[in-house]
């Protein structure tokens, strides 16, 4: 499909992926909601069977893809979740899956992949590099790519959580969604804006290395260079060909805000402490922006999209001791 995906898309992803994804829960943070003097809820895509919302667009391309071609085998590019959750699919349909990631990809992550009997292929030092190997073999293989970016069904299948919190909360104003290639936030602004265009939909990535942010200020997709950073998820570029999500963001978002790492180390500490949730960076990024961006950006009843809780234990652990006030100070001497 060369076309940008529309609403009736998302309707058919839902109907299609039932069988592999979980409808998952819309929690209300009082923590939040006492800060901002709005009502906050999290839509907590970290209880996904995979611990992250990638599940959705993953299974929705795989099962789009002619039978025939996909017996053969499917191959992907990933910081990690992509990759978990392609494979994890593919194992559910009894087909061989392989996963390009970088040498970069968090330790947690790459764990994880090994353990879906996937073939893991670790090359290049980028997203980008990583998914540059993933065509190759296909092409090579005659594998169907799973791309998590360029794939109007994989836009798709993220929309189905808009779908999802329209339903659970229909006065809902803003959205706040972490954006790395942008599938993730431009299938959930299809959806709800679709049905309300008055929705805000705030993106959020850290500081360095935020892709999407960088191209729409350049005005077209540019090439970025990864950074060390909490939000690993969040990492790599949107392509160079980016034939959707570009824009589909410059058409959907209200603006991406950035957020740095402190704030980020915060966010996760707090959502530990008081919210009894385990989130990895790029799921916190939506807890750091509301805390600590002007307060003018965001309505009265607000979602933040809680991606994945795929992180290293030992770095979570570092995090909240460094940081055990959460939102409320910086950590220092």
């Amino acid at each position: 499909m060369d076309r940008h995906p529309d609403l009736a898309d998302v309707h058919a992803a839902r109907r299609r992926i039932a069988g592999l994804v979980c409808r998952t829960p819309l929690l209300a943070s009082d923590s939040l909601s006492a800060r901002l003097g709005a009502e906050v809820r999290f839509k907590v895509e970290s209880l996904q069977p995979t611990r992250a919302f990638k599940l959705r667009g993953a299974a929705n391309a795989i099962l789009a893809a002619p039978e025939a071609a996909r017996r053969r085998g499917i191959v992907t590019y990933s910081t990690g979740n992509h990759g978990r959750a392609a494979a994890y699919v593919a194992g559910r349909l009894g087909i061989p899956a392989t996963v390009c990631v970088s040498t970069r990809t968090d330790v947690a992550k790459i764990v994880a992949l090994r353990g879906t009997g996937a073939r893991i292929v670790i090359e290049g030092n980028s997203q980008d590099e990583a998914a540059e190997r993933a065509y190759h073999l296909a092409h090579d293989d005659g594998l169907v790519v799973v791309d998590p970016i360029n794939d109007p069904c994989t836009i798709s299948g993220h929309g189905t959580i808009g779908l999802e919190i329209l339903e659970d909360f229909p006065a809902v104003d803003t959205l706040v969604v972490p954006v790395s290639g942008g599938a993730l936030i431009s299938g959930i602004a299809l959806a709800v804006r679709s049905a309300n265009p008055s929705v805000r939909v705030i993106g959020v990535s850290m500081a360095g290395g935020a892709a999407m942010h960088d191209s729409l200020a350049a005005g077209n997709p540019v090439t970025v260079a990864e950074v060390e950073t909490l939000a690993d998820s969040l990492q790599g570029g949107i392509l160079l060909d980016n034939r959707h999500t570009f824009a589909m963001v410059r058409a959907l978002v209200e603006r991406i805000v950035l957020v740095s790492e402190d704030e980020i180390a915060r966010a996760l500490s707090h959502a530990l402490r008081c919210e009894g949730l385990v989130l990895e960076g790029a799921a916190a990024t939506p807890v750091a922006a509301l805390a600590f961006r002007e307060r003018a950006l965001f309505g009265r009843r607000i979602v933040a999209v809680l991606t994945g809780s795929m992180i290293d234990v030992a770095t979570l652990m570092d995090v909240a001791q460094a940081h055990p006030a959460g939102l409320d100070r910086i950590a220092g001497p």
